[in-house]
Parts: C-alpha cells; structure tokens; sequence
C-alpha cells in the first residue's frame, strides 16, 4: 500500500464561505474559497440559488481551482451560493461527503455546509435512524438537515424555529451556512470554538470562516458572529437572535497557533499580531544562547519573529519552504518517504552553517517532522539546535475538528520535554506556557482542551468511537 506524506502534521478539518445578493454570486464565493484553501485541499463545491428559487451544484475532489473553471461556475446562477472546503480525516472520505450538502423538500430545498465537529453525532445519528432517516453520507453535517425536518415542533412555522430546535440538540464545535432559496442563515456553536464572520460587499453580504477571504472581494468586515448566535441574512438585511443563552469564548487555540492565514482577524485578534506576541512571550520563558533564529515555514514564521525581535538575536531564512509541490506526494517506498520532508523544506547550509540555531516551531505533535527538521539543519552545518515551540506540549485528542482523535499520535502525551528533546534530536527543547496562550491574545478564553485535557463540552463517546466518524 502506497502511503501519502502529510504536508505538516495537523490538518483542519474545513472552511466555509456564503455571499447574499451580489451579482454572480457563484464566481465570488470561488475566490473566497480560494482563499480559505488552506482550511481543506482535498475537495470542494459551491451550491448556488437563482431568483426563481433554483439550486444548483458543482462539488468535486481536489484544489479549489482543479474543481472549478470559468465554464462550470457561469452555470450556477444567482446572487446567492455558499461554498466549502474539506480536508477529510483518517475515517473516510468520498464524493458524498463533500459539501455543500443540498436537499430537496417539500418544503423548500435548501444547502448546508458545516466547519468544526458534532461531538454527540453518533447518538443522534442512531436515534434519526431508529426514527426512519436515511443518511446519505458518513459525516455528522448531514444530521443537522435531519434534524431540522424530523425533530422540530414547528412544521408550520419559519424555519427558523426548526433551526434552533436542531442546534439545541447538537453538542460540539460548528460554524454553519444554511442557504434557502431566500436567505442565509449563519451560525455558531455556542462555545464559540470555531471562527464565524459577516462582512459587506456592496449592497449584498459575505460570511466566512476567516477575514481574510474579505480582502480578496474588496469587502468590509463587519463583525463576528456570536457563540450561540444565529444571523439571518436576506433582502430586510441582517437580524440576529440567539438559539441558546450559554455563550463562551473558547475559540480554538490552534486556529491562532496554527490554522488561520496571518491576515486573518479571529475575535478581534489579527493571527499575525498573535503569534508574533507569543513568540516574544517564548523568549521570556525559555531565552536560548544562540547566533540565530529560524522559523519553521510558513505557520511558525510570525513567532519567529517575535523570539528574535524581543531576543535580539537575527531572524535568518534558514529553512525554505517548495511551494511548488503540490498537495501529495507519494512513495512507494521508505527511502523515498525519508526524502518526502526534503522535497517541501531546504536547510539555507550558507545561513546555519557554524550556528548555533533557534528553531522556533508552533507545535509538536507525532515529532516526526520535528526530527527531520533538526536533522536537516545538523546536516547543514548548524553546531547546535535549540528548539521553542510556541504552544504548550499536546497531550490529549481534539474532538472537535483537528486530526488528532488518539492519544497514541501524540508523542507529549506518551514523553516528557526531555524524552520529546531526546526523540527529535534537539540540543534543548521548551515549551510556551498555557498562561501565555492566553496572553498573546489578551484573552481571558481558549480551548487549550488538546493541552490540558480540560474540554469544554461533554464528549459522548469514547476516542475509539469519535475516530470512526468522518468530521468536517
């Protein structure tokens, strides 16, 4: 069996994008997609509605612009359309779990496309199931639209009404785009664990998983949506109401460690800005006798440059990220697997040479590619490498969107730092401090759950169960 190298060592689980009442809806939601693409790369789709209430799809594997081309996206018409990006975890996969999901009724078709993951979709899934649904795919997005036709009270009212009853019921982290053929409803687990934000384009809206995607179409940010919250978005403009008064603020931390662009504001916090902060913090805690500091391309690179600015020490280009390697790349052998990390990352041997390096890093979690990494640089000629990471060590699975449903995967829950400094061949090894998570962001709330075992919600099922399902 041919095995696929992983291009880092976490993967998110997904992104979403909705635009309401601007002219070819369709071919924007593509660049704010395109824009997202780094929340999923193995499929995509966008699902538009015309004025005469007429939904259409493309959805596909791969790249945004390997699914799409000018010629597919002049045929979804209308002002409005919603749109996704799926990485797919270790459980499954297939063209039926691509979303936007679209289903036909009576009452009305509508889209769904979901970010995050139901941690209590198991024990939904068997009740729907025992009440008659059939699901047409292995992903818990799918129960939503089950639940909103099957379990609400309100069969002959808005569908509102039947929106809040089924979020009620759901327990987790999500950011849903539920688009009908005249309106977008946008909304947010009630922990706030994942990003949600409205913008303005013209006359019309946008929503989506990062801000960055705004930039692109030239629109104004105008807020986050609220944990909890429901935004309406159509012709009267946009209305808010709360399906559930438990609000938190724990977004996930690993949005700001690692998973969101630089130019994305999360909760009113720029990425940059943070994980620059967090490098400073870094240095604080863990100063290193060194000659340079070097950033692990491209997530680490901002605190980076905040350990080297509040060091003192110079910020060097030491490793070099190929850009140009596509999504996979595949060996069939271990020798050629050895080589995989070499093709994505190039030790500058001119820059470390004869240094003693500080490798700032955002996390550790299998310690597999840290260890390349090292090796890479003592290869090159550097005499010493201290390694900062700029999170504290993982520990313990997320049930919540993030590939990493075991234990077993991760090396800090199974060594202590020494055992992890010895595993990936550092000449020293630390950590950022829990407190310092929260510092970055002035934050006063994190989902820090994958490096305290503390979780926010109640997790249902057993990590064996939560790893059968296919999260999105």
């Amino acid at each position: 069996m041919m095995e696929v190298i992983r291009d880092r060592e976490l993967h998110e689980e997904c992104g979403v994008f909705g635009i309401y009442g601007v002219p070819n809806a369709a071919s924007l939601t593509y660049y704010g997609l395109h824009a997202l693409q780094h929340r999923g790369q193995e499929g995509a789709g966008i699902v538009s509605v015309d004025e005469s209430g007429t939904f259409r799809r493309i959805k596909g594997g791969g790249l945004v612009t390997e699914v799409f081309d000018e010629a597919k996206l002049a045929t979804l018409k209308g002002s409005t359309a919603i749109g996704h990006v799926r990485y797919t975890t270790a459980g499954g996969g297939g063209m039926e779990n691509v979303q936007p999901f679209l289903f036909r009724h009576n009452t009305g078709d509508f889209a769904l496309a979901h970010n995050g993951n139901i941690v209590n979709s198991e024990l939904l899934r068997r009740h729907l199931e025992n009440k008659g649904s059939l699901f047409q795919s292995t992903s818990d997005s799918e129960i939503l639209a089950h639940l909103i036709k099957k379990e609400t009270r309100y069969h002959d009212r808005p569908r509102i009404f039947s929106i809040i009853d089924a979020l009620n019921m759901l327990e987790g982290a999500f950011a849903f785009l539920i688009m009908t053929a005249n309106r977008i409803y946008a909304c947010r687990d009630k922990y706030g664990l994942r990003p949600l934000s409205i913008g303005k384009l013209g006359d019309g809206w946008v929503v989506s998983s990062e801000t960055c995607a705004f930039d692109v179409l030239g629109a104004e940010f105008v807020r986050d949506v609220e944990p909890g919250e429901i935004v309406t978005i159509d012709k009267q403009g946009i209305r808010s109401r709360d399906y559930s008064m438990y609000k938190r603020h724990e977004m996930c931390s690993m949005e700001y460690i690692y998973f969101a662009r630089p130019d994305s504001d999360i909760d009113g916090c720029n990425v940059h800005a943070y994980r620059k902060e967090s490098g400073r913090l870094l240095w604080k805690e863990a100063p290193a006798e060194a000659d340079i500091v070097v950033g692990v391309p491209d997530s680490s690179l901002s605190a980076a440059m905040g350990y080297a600015e509040a060091s003192g020490l110079p910020y060097e280009m030491g490793l070099i990220k190929n850009k140009y390697i596509g999504r996979t790349f595949i060996q069939p052998s271990q020798e050629l697997r050895e080589k995989g990390v070499r093709m994505k990352l190039s030790a500058v041997r001119s820059i470390v040479r004869g240094k003693r390096v500080v490798l700032v890093d955002d996390s550790i979690v299998r310690g597999t590619t840290s260890r390349r990494i090292v090796t890479m640089l003592k290869e090159a000629g550097a005499t010493e490498v201290h390694v900062r990471i700029a999170s504290p060590p993982m520990t313990d699975p997320c049930f919540y969107g993030v590939d990493t449903s075991t234990r077993e995967e991760l090396i800090s829950a199974r060594k202590n730092t020494a055992g992890v400094c010895e595993e990936i061949g550092a000449d020293s090894l630390v950590f950022l401090s829990p407190e310092s998570l929260l510092k970055a962001g002035s934050r006063k709330e994190l989902c820090m759950a994958c490096f305290t075992g503390q979780y926010p919600t109640a997790l249902y099922q057993s990590p064996e169960e939560a790893n059968k399902d296919v999260k999105c």
